[in-house]
C-alpha cells in the first residue's frame, strides 16, 4: 500500500527552520523522508543548503535514495534549471510537492507593495515556476503527481485573532484555485493535481519564528494557546501533512484530482 517504489519525488522547501537536531520537522522535511521510507528517490530543495542537508542525511541513513539541489523556487532560470538537474540525475519526474511559503502581517493600508509582492511570489508564484517546468516533462510520461500545499488562511478568516495577513491569505487561496485549474487542464494527460491545506500545526515556525513575532518570546504558551484553539485539543504537526501528501500522490488516490485535504483537526469546520 502507498508504495513509491520506481517514483521520482521533487520536493521544495525540504529542509527546516531551526536548530540543527530539532525534533520539531517542518512540512517538507517530514514529506521528503515520509516520501523516501516508502521508496521513492526525492530530489530535495531549498535555498537553506544546511538544512537541506540534514534531511538528505537522514533519509540516507535510513537506506534511502536522494539528492540535493540548491534553488530559489521565486526564480523562473533557477527552477528551469532545476528540472533539467532533476531528469538528468533521475530520470523522470513522477511526483512535485511545491512547499515553499510563509506569511508576514499586514493589511492593505499598513503593508508596504514590497511585502505584498514578496508575499504573491513566496506562496503562489513557486507554485506557477515549479508547474510551469514540471508539466512538460509530466506530459511527455502521460503521468504524474502534483501537490501544492496551501494553508486554512486561504479559506476563513480568523478576525478573533486581531491580525490581518492579507497577503498570504489570498496567495493561498490562489492556490487552492490555482490547483483545481491546473486539474482541469491536464486531466486527461495523466496527471493529477491536488492540495494539501494545513491548519495550526507544531513546526518550527511556532518556535523560532512565531514565538518572537505574535507570541511574546514566550513559546510554550504560543503551543498551549494554538492547541486550545483545535477542536481536537491540540496541534498537528508536519508528518500529518506528509501523510496527506503521500496518499494524494500515490496509485491509490489515482481518481482523485482538482480537490483538497484539510488537515486542521475540526478548525475550519467549527468557526462560525
Amino acid at each position: 500500500m502507498l508504495s513509491m517504489a520506481g517514483k521520482v519525488a521533487i520536493v521544495a522547501g525540504a529542509g527546516s527552520v531551526g536548530p540543527p537536531g530539532s525534533a520539531i520537522w517542518g512540512n517538507g522535511k517530514a514529506t521528503a523522508v515520509v516520501l523516501a521510507r516508502q521508496g521513492a528517490s526525492v530530489f530535495l530543495l531549498d535555498v537553506n543548503e544546511a538544512a537541506m542537508a540534514e534531511t538528505r542525511a537522514i533519509i540516507e541513513a535510513e537506506g534511502g535514495v536522494c539528492a540535493t539541489h540548491r534553488c530559489d523556487m521565486t526564480i523562473s532560470a533557477e527552477v528551469e534549471e532545476m528540472v533539467h538537474a532533476c531528469t538528468g540525475r533521475l530520470g523522470r519526474i513522477d511526483i512535485l510537492v511545491n512547499n515553499v511559503g510563509g506569511s508576514a502581517p499586514g493589511d492593505p493600508v499598513t503593508m508596504t507593495e514590497e511585502t505584498w509582492d514578496r508575499q504573491i511570489d513566496l506562496n503562489l508564484k513557486t507554485a506557477f515556476l515549479g508547474c510551469k517546468f514540471v508539466l512538460p516533462v509530466m506530459v511527455g510520461q502521460n503521468r504524474g503527481a502534483i501537490v501544492n500545499i496551501a494553508s486554512v488562511a486561504g479559506m476563513r478568516n480568523d478576525f478573533l485573532s486581531g491580525r490581518s495577513h492579507v497577503a498570504y491569505s489570498a496567495a493561498k487561496a490562489g492556490i487552492i484555485q490555482f490547483s483545481r485549474s491546473v486539474a482541469g487542464t491536464y486531466a486527461k494527460q495523466g496527471i493529477r493535481v491536488n492540495t494539501v491545506v494545513p491548519g495550526l500545526m507544531h513546526t518550527p515556525l511556532v518556535e523560532y519564528r512565531l514565538a518572537r513575532t505574535v507570541g511574546g518570546n514566550d513559546p510554550q504558551k504560543l503551543v498551549e494557546a494554538r492547541n486550545a484553539a483545535v477542536p481536537m485539543g491540540h496541534m498537528g504537526d508536519a508528518m500529518d501533512v506528509a501523510h496527506a501528501v503521500l496518499f494524494l500522490t500515490s496509485d491509490e488516490a489515482r481518481f482523485i484530482t482538482a480537490t483538497e485535504i484539510i488537515v486542521d483537526g475540526g478548525s475550519t469546520a467549527a468557526m462560525p
